[in-house]
Formats: structure tokens, sequence, C-alpha cells
């Protein structure tokens, strides 16, 4: 019988400091990431607020008087959809609730895959209508991105998520 001997695999978190131009920046890079995504999924949230809360308030928002308004016949008439007021409540729910949840890194991955499915659908809808530069159909596109990469990533050492020690 031949006796066996344990493998060991060795696996570093931080990037070879060799292919940097300024190989001691590596340990500022590294302690700084969690931060910096930290700030990331904080501000992701904080926008999406920015436009639940006019929804939520019924307040004009930019040159939208009505948003609520705005979301029900977007929800209705450009995609056609069923029960446009109940879906525009869901969003403007979405928006404002699960921004700030977003924000503060409580189940981050399932909201996050619910404000990219959003942004899919809002850059399907307004895609034909709103050119690449003017009213910003990049906009949505990038925040869906954002969202796809918090799904994939998780809320991160600074999260509540991280804080209960529990993740979906």
């Amino acid at each position: 019988m031949q006796k066996t001997s344990p493998i060991t695999i060795t696996i570093t978190t931080a990037p070879a400091a060799s292919r940097f131009v300024f190989p001691t920046l590596v340990r500022w890079y590294a302690r700084g990431e969690g931060a910096a995504y930290a700030l990331l999924r904080f501000g992701y949230g904080a926008i999406i607020f920015t436009h639940g809360l006019p929804k939520a308030l019924g307040v004009s928002h930019g040159s939208m008087a009505d948003p609520m308004g705005g979301s029900i016949r977007l929800i209705g008439d450009v995609m056609g959809l069923p029960f446009a007021p109940q879906l525009a409540f869901l969003v403007m729910l979405l928006e404002t609730v699960s921004a700030a949840m977003l924000a503060l890194g409580l189940l981050t991955r399932p909201l996050a895959l619910l404000m990219f499915v959003e942004m899919i659908a809002i850059s399907y809808a307004m895609g034909p209508t709103w050119p690449w530069i003017d009213r910003g159909i990049e906009y949505p596109v990038l925040l869906g991105l954002a969202a796809l990469y918090m799904v994939l990533r998780g809320g991160g050492a600074y999260s509540l998520d991280s804080r209960m020690k529990r993740e979906i």
C-alpha cells in the first residue's frame, strides 16, 4: 500500500506587485478595495433612490412632472405590459425601499438582480428613442452592468449581509 502525501495549494488575493508600475501601491489598493466597493454600492443605491422618491411622494423629478404617471405609461403604453399601475408601484418600491437596502448592503444579491432586470427593461424599452449621448441610454446600461456586478459580488465586507454572516 502506497502512502500519499497531501497537496498544498496556495491562493493569494493580492495581485503580484511585479506587474505594477508602482508596486508600493499594491497594499494600498488591496486595503482600499473593500471600502471602494462599499462606496460604489452605496452610491448606486442613493442614485436609484433619487429616482424612486419622487414616484413615492408624487412630486416632479427633473423635466418629468409626474414620475409615477411616466412609469405607468412606460410600462403600459411603451412596453405593452398588463397591470401597469401595479407594476409601477413595484418599481417605486424597488427604487426606494430596495435601493436603501442595497445601499446598506442588505439582501444585496437578490435586490441587485431586480435592479439589473429593471435596467434591462428600461434599456430595451427606451433604447430606440434615446440616443446614445442625448438623454443618456448609456445611463441605464451602465447602471445595469453595475447591478450585475453586485449580483456576482454580493454585499462585500462593509455590508449588513457581511455583518449578519448570511448571504443569498
